[in-house]
């Protein structure tokens, strides 16, 4: 279900080659989630580095709502760069397992294959 890997990057490199290449496979970067910052900022003190990126392809989103409105719940993908245990990891939550958990759908069952593909690209590329 989930997607893991570590990388050989500092966090801030990490983070920066997302920004760069998420581009190239036709994503948007809809927005950028500084889970650290957030958390300091709410009072609640926390240390470890987190980004979480929103990530959009238009196409492959209007395709799955198109198919069923109600997974709108579920986009847009996520894509993570975390510290842990003074490694940083890039991840992501598999399209084709969550998905396949809410709906059985052969055309969805396919959109979902080539986001993930996507995804993991970027992820492999990020690392």
């Amino acid at each position: 279900m989930k997607y893991i890997v570590d990388s050989n990057k500092s966090f801030k490199d990490a983070v920066s080659a997302l920004y760069n290449i998420i581009p190239t496979h036709k994503f948007g970067i809809l927005h950028v989630h500084d889970v650290k910052e957030t958390l300091n900022t709410k009072g609640v003190p926390f240390e470890n580095e987190v980004s979480v990126f929103e990530v959009c392809n238009p196409q492959k989103a209007s395709a799955v709502l198109n198919a069923d409105m109600s997974l709108n719940m579920v986009l847009p993908c996520r894509i993570s760069v975390w510290e842990e245990k003074g490694q940083v990891k890039l991840g992501t939550i598999l399209p084709t397992a969550l998905l396949s958990s809410l709906n059985d759908s052969r055309e969805l069952r396919t959109a979902a294959e080539e986001v993930e593909k996507t995804l993991i690209a970027i992820i492999d590329e990020s690392k």
